[in-house]
């Protein structure tokens, strides 16, 4: 059900904080290691040009080519997060909502902006049903797949949350994590009130350039960058984000997300063969949630045994049993499922 309350989590918790020279990273469902060879090449390459300010419209017009859209309805930001916040400043809902369990950036950026944020939280196994969405919300925020459940929703559950005089923002971080993509609305145009948030950090390793851009209106778009600082993009990050919306790269992210899904099913395999964890079903993206009895205790021991997991408690709509784990190689998987083992017994 929906619930009105104040923050009873800490909404600026990430998984960062979770890791440690050391530990194993199974907190940060980042792609990790290096970029690509050539993605380090057209870095590289911009850094030629740092003595000019950073001009955004070849990469506008890569992005607008990249989801067949005018350019008039891209706005590039420093990172996902960036979009949040301009969205909460510029943005005047009466009544805004977000769903829960779901990255909580938003929630926080709305606050901090002063909205008074209304919550649905779901209950396992986290779909959503568009019905349960309150008429009066005049501004939902969704993930797609959702952070931290890896839930996909259907695009027809998004499109019904659409409405004239009501924003649906659909955070898509993770839509490239989905091979295909097919219940993206990136390219839709013809719905209302529809802002698509997306982000290249995940994929290509780039959580430290801040790479991100969203998808709405002209109207709105012109809200938002009033709002923006001037030159909010670097050089660097301007390149990075125009050569990975290309077609060569957007053809390689989705092979990447095809051995994604086969490295996802197999520490699933694994998962279920020990006893007293359930995996949330139907995963999509690159990380996977886990209930685990005594899970502060589990998190803890995992951590000593070397592997950093993310909490679950700070996520609305989840406790202390709750832990995120993302989907690297198989061996590292395999060992992290023999610690947890262990611990467990």
């Amino acid at each position: 059900m929906s619930l009105r309350t104040e923050q009873p989590v800490d909404l600026r918790h990430h998984g960062d904080s979770e890791t440690a020279p050391g530990l194993v990273d199974l907190a940060v469902n980042v792609r990790l290691g290096p970029p690509p060879r050539w993605l380090r090449r057209v870095l590289t390459d911009s850094l030629n040009q740092l003595s000019t300010y950073p001009d955004q419209a070849a990469t506008r017009a890569a992005v607008a080519e990249r989801h067949r859209r005018p350019v008039a309805e891209v706005l590039l930001t420093a990172g996902a997060a960036e979009a949040f916040v301009l969205l909460a400043r510029a943005l005047a809902p009466e009544r805004p909502l977000v769903v829960h369990p779901q990255f909580t950036e938003p929630e926080g950026a709305l606050r901090a902006a002063g909205h008074d944020v209304a919550r649905l939280l779901l209950a396992p196994p986290f779909v959503l049903d568009p019905d349960e969405v309150p008429a009066d919300a005049d501004l939902v925020v969704i993930g797609n797949p959702t952070n931290p459940t890896s839930v996909l929703h259907p695009a027809d559950a998004l499109v019904r949350l659409t409405r004239p005089g009501r924003t649906v923002i659909v955070d898509e971080a993770f839509a490239d994590c989905v091979l295909g993509e097919p219940e993206s609305l990136a390219a839709h145009r013809d719905l209302p009130g529809l802002v698509v948030v997306r982000s290249l950090t995940k994929t290509w390793g780039l959580a430290g350039l801040r790479c991100g851009y969203l998808l709405a209106a002209p109207d709105v778009i012109e809200r938002l960058a009033v709002a923006q600082p001037l030159w909010p993009v670097s050089t660097p990050a301007l390149a990075a984000m125009a050569a990975c919306v290309g077609q060569q790269a957007t053809a390689e992210a989705n092979a990447w997300a095809g051995d994604l899904s086969a490295d996802r099913a197999y520490l699933q395999r694994l998962l279920a063969g020990v006893d007293g964890v359930e995996v949330v079903p139907g995963a999509a993206a690159s990380f996977l949630l886990l209930h685990v009895p005594d899970g502060l205790q589990v998190r803890t021991v995992l951590r000593a045994r070397g592997f950093a997991v993310r909490r679950g408690d700070t996520f609305p709509g989840l406790g202390g049993d709750w832990m995120r784990v993302a989907v690297r190689d198989r061996p590292t998987s395999s060992a992290f499922v023999h610690a947890l083992r262990q611990v467990l017994a």
